[in-house]
């Protein structure tokens, strides 16, 4: 996402604040997967230490020896060891956080057994983004890519960006997951031009 759909979207998702677009602005905020934000649980979350934890993910999964289903929805452990983690709550984020908080409950529905699995989360982002204006585009994109991207740009150390998104090396987060926009290439150039002031320099014919 640019900066501007980022904030049409981010202004969109608080006007219309439920479990939904709460669960989808963490994600815009902390990088997290869209498997994992529906594993979430409130028990996850330590308000006091302003930290929650990624220990699992939820995915849709063949079915082995069931004919009659083909699929069903389980919550695995994370793919890697470096997926768990323990990511710092975002301090915008934090009083929403701890308003809608149902301890022992899902995040995105707030009861203990129902939950939204990952294809619905898609599904109802898509019909966000149709409302807010902006082109369509895939969850992980969205909101993984375009925080990787923004944290980047806000000069946030690499490896310290790693460790949140939950990658083994660092050349994962920079060569999969960051796109430099221009206004970051213009920003670096400034910076070496800015060393070497050509005022009062004329050319010569």
């Amino acid at each position: 996402l640019s900066v501007d759909e980022e904030e049409r979207l981010i202004r969109w998702l608080c006007a219309h604040l439920d479990l939904t677009t709460l669960a989808i602005l963490l994600c815009l905020f902390s990088g997290i997967r869209i498997g994992e934000v529906c594993a979430l649980n409130w028990n996850d979350f330590n308000f006091q230490e302003g930290t929650f934890s990624v220990t699992k993910t939820m995915q849709r999964v063949r079915t082995k020896g069931d004919p009659a289903r083909k699929t069903e929805v389980q919550i695995l452990t994370p793919k890697s060891d470096c997926s768990e983690r323990r990511i710092p709550i975002p301090d915008n984020l934090m009083g929403l956080l701890k308003e809608h908080c149902v301890p022992g409950a899902f995040l995105t529905t707030g009861d203990k057994k129902a939950f939204v699995e990952p294809r619905t989360l898609e599904n109802r982002f898509k019909r966000i983004l149709e409302k807010a204006g902006i082109p369509d585009i895939n969850f992980h994109a969205a909101t993984r890519h375009t925080f990787a991207t923004r944290c980047v740009e806000a000069g946030v150390d690499i490896k310290c960006l790693s460790e949140i998104l939950g990658h083994a090396d660092v050349s994962i987060t920079l060569n999969r997951y960051v796109h430099t926009t221009m206004s970051l290439k213009s920003r670096n150039m400034a910076k070496l031009s800015g060393r070497f002031p050509l005022n009062g320099i004329t050319s010569r014919e």
